[in-house]
């Protein structure tokens, strides 16, 4: 997904060239991430990860936030703290399915317990706190791949 598709230009005017970079950077950012976690740096510090490799992302600084907007339904993955302020995590992956939304969940937390807590909550993956940017964006790919969006 990060790759960028090149054209050879022959015979197209250059209006044509950039529309085709528009057609094909506006498909590369179909795939909508939200991103829930009431740490507003950590927030937008993935937002910017997953943005500059391609993905168009929403944040969220509460559980309750995300669930009121129009994204809990457009959403293709959901990254998420364990611990928020107004419900947890868990919770809310829990109320997600509830209304039989089905978006992949990738946790992100500093919890040392949290594959305990999580174990029976059968999401893509769970991160704990600081991790590997290379492979939240990895786990993000896997998830549009499953999807059919990349």
């Amino acid at each position: 997904m990060g790759s960028e598709q090149s054209y050879s230009g022959e015979g197209m005017s250059s209006l044509a060239q950039g529309v085709i970079r528009v057609v094909v950077a506006t498909r590369k950012r179909q795939f909508l991430v939200a991103i829930v976690d009431d740490d507003a740096g950590v927030r937008a510090a993935i937002q910017n990860l997953l943005e500059s490799n391609g993905f168009r992302c929403w944040g969220f600084s509460s559980a309750e936030q995300f669930l009121r907007s129009r994204q809990v339904t457009k959403a293709a993955c959901l990254i998420l703290d364990l611990r928020l302020v107004d419900m947890s995590g868990l919770q809310l992956h829990r109320a997600l399915q509830a209304k039989g939304l089905t978006i992949p969940v990738i946790f992100v937390t500093a919890e040392d317990d949290a594959k305990k807590q999580l174990s029976q909550a059968c999401v893509l993956a769970v991160l704990h706190k600081p991790f590997d940017s290379e492979e939240l964006v990895r786990l993000v790919r896997l998830a549009a791949e499953a999807r059919g969006t990349r």
